[in-house]
């Protein structure tokens, strides 16, 4: 009998309301949302490992202008891209970690070169690009990751003390209430039963001191382990990373006995909410399950499983595929 195999993907979550979105919009992140989750899939279908789906699902959605991540990344309060990525991989537990570099194409692709090509699991700022560098990974010009609509967020908050989480709206009265949280994140479990999950941001609009989220941080914003399952956060950060939610995940399914679903729904429903913690995850545990679970009003998200299952969602409801 066939091992199953499974993805998921997320393109961050918030105040994603129906009302709010154009259909051009609408079938903008869908596209994007599905470009990215076939990629990984087929990998996974043609014996791929899940290291590989999940860096190939990652890199679409950064090279995509919608999405907070690689080229769709957010302004910091200096009016300059700083982004953060991570990847982990369930069978040995071996990961990567960048934070704060600039000019990378494709933040994922660096975490995975301190995966596999540096004795460390975290590089920051100038070190990480400048074994980037090294490594001879694309850069790209400022003028890669400049997005309008990017800028004219950045633009209405740069002079105040304000930071967004990824917003739409144009007034200030309207910043906290449409929260946004930006963030790429895919999970997979390949043929031979290996985990493997990815994260990659932006971070917030108008960050400032070097601010690092909890996507980067594994156990944080990034998890997986072959005995249990593969996580990918998206939210506000600092409330991630206090709740260490990915790992917490991996706790629950590992010494309480939950399931995959159980243990997502006590960390994002009951955990967070108690500490305020607003966004969600994704995760497949090691028979392949997925579960997409958050506590706002909406999460970009996909899956496309062996089984036959095969979903696209923006707000709390989905969209059957075939």
């Amino acid at each position: 009998m066939q091992q199953p195999f499974s993805i998921v993907i997320h393109g961050g979550a918030g105040t994603i309301l129906k009302q709010d979105m154009t259909p051009e919009l609408e079938k903008a992140y869908t596209l994007g949302l599905e470009s990215a989750l076939l990629k990984g899939y087929e990998i996974l279908e043609n014996g791929g490992t899940s290291v590989d789906a999940v860096r190939a699902a990652i890199i679409i959605l950064e090279d995509h202008i919608l999405f907070n991540a690689g080229r769709g990344s957010v302004f910091t309060k200096k009016g300059v891209q700083e982004m953060d990525a991570a990847i982990m991989s369930g069978a040995d537990l071996k990961a990567g970690s960048i934070a704060g570099v600039r000019n990378v194409r494709n933040p994922i692709e660096l975490a995975y070169e301190v995966m596999v090509n540096s004795n460390h699991v975290f590089l920051s700022g100038k070190g990480a690009n400048d074994f980037a560098i090294k490594r001879g990974l694309k850069l790209e010009p400022d003028e890669y990751f400049f997005s309008q609509f990017r800028y004219d967020q950045w633009k209405e908050i740069r002079d105040s003390d304000m930071y967004s989480l990824d917003h739409t709206h144009q007034d200030i009265a309207e910043l906290m209430k449409d929260k946004k949280f930006g963030t790429v994140g895919a999970v997979a479990l390949d043929q031979n039963g290996n985990l493997a999950a990815a994260t990659s941001t932006g971070g917030m609009t108008n960050k400032k001191y070097g601010r690092i989220g909890d996507s980067p941080i594994i156990g944080a914003g990034t998890y997986a382990n072959n005995k249990t399952c593969g996580i990918s956060c998206t939210g506000h950060g600092e409330l991630f990373i206090r709740a260490v939610a990915a790992h917490d995940v991996n706790a629950l399914m590992e010494y309480k006995g939950l399931s995959l679903e159980e243990a997502m729904n006590e960390v994002v429903h009951h955990k967070l909410i108690e500490i305020k913690g607003e966004g969600g995850m994704i995760g497949v545990d090691k028979e392949g399950n997925v579960a997409m679970v958050f506590n706002s009003a909406g999460m970009y998200r996909g899956m496309k499983t062996s089984k036959g299952e095969h979903k696209i969602g923006l707000y709390k409801e989905y969209h059957q595929l075939p």
